[in-house]
């Protein structure tokens, strides 16, 4: 008798390579989707930059802080996420999230770029009393009230 040599895959071969598949695809989903939100998040914080130069330069060549920084933005004027962008008289730089644009844990919340002055000792700029001083850093995290959950910050933000 001839025996038959056999041809492709069985049923459970085939069965459990779907199997495989899906806990795989399980388990990637959710760390894909976090990643999006991390890379829209860099959005974001990008919004600042322009008021991250504004501040730094006032703080170097200045003895007065503005009342306009000169790069806030109004709801009118934002990006797909970028809800706004506020500077207080200190200089520490508020971005909004735009509603919906992210995803509902990041919808309307906010980020903070908090500018510190000395090398030596890294303190916050707290008053205008520091003008005339070289910004040695910039740090960057969610409020304290309202902060976008720091598992959605990019990296540079997670301090």
């Amino acid at each position: 008798m001839k025996r038959q040599i056999q041809r492709g895959f069985t049923l459970i071969e085939l069965m459990i390579v779907v199997a495989i598949i899906g806990i795989l695809a399980a388990v990637a989903l959710p760390a894909y989707q976090d990643y999006t939100a991390r890379a829209k998040m860099s959005e974001v914080v990008l919004a600042a930059s322009s008021c991250r130069t504004a501040v730094s330069e006032v703080y170097q060549s200045s003895s007065t802080a503005p009342t306009d920084w000169g790069c806030t933005t109004s709801t009118a004027n934002t990006s797909k996420y970028v809800g706004g962008v506020a500077v207080d008289t200190d200089g520490v730089i508020t971005v909004k999230v735009a509603t919906n644009s992210i995803n509902s844990e990041t919808s309307e919340k906010q980020i903070q770029l908090v500018p510190y002055h000395t090398a030596s000792a890294p303190k916050a700029v707290a008053t205008a009393g520091h003008l005339g001083s070289a910004v040695f850093k910039w740090t960057c995290g969610p409020t304290s009230s309202s902060g976008v959950p720091i598992k959605y910050l990019p990296a540079t933000c997670r301090d």
